[in-house]
């Protein structure tokens, strides 16, 4: 048998030491499957964790002076972070000529081309299955096996902290604040969850999505985001109700004015993939000219699943398989221009909490005429003269400039309790 594959491996957190685990225990499939050992022969971390099975490897508590002074062939970076450390050692690595694998979404959204160029001119490989979708091959899948098709569109559900607290909210009828409360006690959201519930994670995910499937830099900056901490309980039993489910999505398509790449909660029909992507689960749906529609779905985090991931580019390279990192060199990256978020067209769901008064409709439709928006279906119930009732209404499909123009005439009128809420309405073709 050849030579052993030598790692490294830097941070052995949940994700780290799942990956140090995956290595131990199936040592003898993957040295089938790679067609050699794969060795782990260094690991670093700020403590050596009891529970995690390290063999013979080599131990630091600086990841740097581990790569300065260990003889390895692929450095995984789990450290995490779009800057320091993790950063530092994956240039180091890459500039020795040495591969890296990691799972850090953040320091690819923000130095993926950078780091992709570096590995290129050292004759390295930079591959990051594990930073989108845990377990799901979607790098491998944009990458390699819809390489034959100009891709259209990549929508998915990209973070398993948002689908767990919109899918118990729906299950339990319970507002957003309880059960991100209890999402925390269990260990699905973290004490700051900003990163998750304000759609940061997903931005991040979406950027790399974006650049595999449209051959572009990745442009975290272009991604606009827009996290679900509006979304009540009552939206989502109006969603229901209208026979949808509330995702929070992450969409890049291409259109006629450029590259739309938005995070954003949307309604979902029951009748389209994602509808039915409950828990922590992810789910990527993409669209390209030969294939048509493919659907991953799986485990989008945890420990295993996510090594699972690590160690698949690990035998990619213990087997010699490489490719550039977003696909195509990266001088064949074409940056490409943003469509205008106001130009983005959809159908809507709004939300209105309004005393009911004689008149009140009549200001309502005659701002949605005024800018063309045009009313598909309306609810309201339990009129209590005087009372704030709900209002809800779903629009045709209409210029997104136009819709915000009339809610933000609707939203000035004195009838009206609470700002307008909005949701778009995702209903792709089949």
């Amino acid at each position: 048998m050849s030579q052993a594959l030598k790692v490294a491996l830097a941070g052995l957190g949940t994700v780290g030491g799942g990956t140090a685990a995956l290595l131990a225990e199936q040592a003898e499939l993957l040295a089938l499957r790679a067609g050699r050992p794969i060795e782990l022969v260094a690991a670093a971390n700020l403590e050596k964790p009891k529970d995690v099975p390290l063999g013979k490897a080599a131990f630091f508590t600086d990841a740097r002076q581990m790569v300065a002074e260990t003889s390895f062939d692929v450095l995984v970076e789990l450290i995490g972070g779009a800057q320091g450390i993790a950063l530092d050692i994956a240039k180091a690595a890459l500039a020795k000529g040495r591969s890296v694998v990691t799972a850090n979404k953040a320091m690819i959204a923000h130095h993926g081309v950078e780091l992709a160029a570096l590995a290129e001119a050292n004759g390295a490989t930079l591959a990051f299955e594990a930073s989108v979708g845990g377990g799901i091959p979607i790098i491998k899948t944009l990458r390699e096996g819809l390489a034959g098709n100009r891709i259209r569109s990549v929508m998915g559900i990209l973070n398993g902290t948002c689908n767990y607290i919109l899918t118990t909210m729906r299950a339990s009828g319970r507002d957003f604040a309880d059960v991100l409360a209890e999402a925390q006690k269990l260990g699905y959201a973290e004490a700051d969850p900003g990163f998750d519930i304000d759609g940061i994670d997903t931005a991040h995910k979406l950027a790399i999505l974006a650049s595999l499937a449209f051959a572009t830099p990745v442009a975290i900056d272009k991604v606009a985001c827009e996290g679900i901490r509006h979304v009540s309980a009552l939206d989502i039993q109006y969603a229901d109700e209208l026979g949808y489910r509330i995702k929070l999505l992450g969409v890049a398509r291409q259109t006629g004015q450029g590259i739309e790449q938005r995070v954003y909660p949307a309604m979902v029909p029951l009748s389209f993939p994602l509808a039915h992507v409950d828990g922590v689960f992810n789910a990527i749906v993409t669209e390209g000219d030969f294939v048509g529609r493919s659907v991953l779905e799986g485990r989008g985090a945890g420990a295993r699943p996510t090594a699972s991931a690590v160690v698949a580019d690990l035998v990619d390279l213990a087997r010699g398989r490489s490719v550039p990192a977003f696909g195509v060199p990266v001088t064949a990256l074409k940056t490409q221009p943003a469509a205008p978020n106001e130009a983005h067209a959809s159908a809507y769901y709004i939300r209105l909490m309004v005393k009911d008064q004689p008149g009140v409709f009549a200001d309502i439709a005659a701002a949605l005429r005024d800018e063309k928006v045009s009313m598909e279906q309306i609810i309201q119930r339990g009129r209590s003269p005087g009372a704030t009732v709900p209002v809800v209404m779903t629009v045709h499909e209409t210029v997104e400039a136009a819709m915000l123009r009339a809610l933000a005439r609707i939203g000035k009128l004195a009838a009206l309790a609470e700002p307008p809420r909005l949701i778009r309405i995702e209903a792709p073709t089949a």
